[in-house]
Formats: structure tokens, sequence, C-alpha cells
């Protein structure tokens, strides 16, 4: 399961009442504010049901980094508290 951002681009002045509650539903609280969500298909119900309110976008997973590099060994802990 990916993850969408969704960007408000346009107001909802002039739009049927449902599709005001759909915007503040989906989190979007003032026009060009961002939010993440989980492409579930309730999410991409709601946004397709304000498509022409919305900007859709796929968010890029990032890279996994592995442990080993994350971790700091003895010998590495050493060598800072001498230097």
């Amino acid at each position: 399961m990916g993850k969408i951002t969704v960007t408000w681009k346009k107001s909802t002045i002039g739009f049927p009442q449902d599709q005001r509650r759909t915007i503040v539903g989906l989190g979007l609280k003032r026009l060009h504010h961002t939010v993440e969500h989980d492409d579930t298909p309730s999410i991409l119900g709601m946004v397709n049901k304000v498509r022409h309110l919305v900007e859709v976008s796929e968010v890029a997973e990032p890279a996994k980094r592995s442990l080993q590099s994350t971790t700091r060994t003895k010998a590495s802990k050493k060598k800072d508290e001498t230097a």
C-alpha cells in the first residue's frame, strides 16, 4: 500500500456542501495545504469526489538504510574520544 499527497488548490466557494465536508474530511485546513494519506479505497474515493479542487501525487518511498551503517562500533567510539 502506497502513500499519496493531497494539496488543496481551488476554493470551495460555490460548490456543494458535501464537497466542502470532503475537503475537511481529508484533513485540509486552507488553500495550498498538503496532507499525506495511505491510498486506501476510502481515501481515493474522497479524492475522486473533489478531484477538481485538489492536486494528488504519489509519495516516493525512501531507501531503507542497513542497520550496520547506523550503529557505531567500539573502535569508532574510541577514535572519536581521542580526537
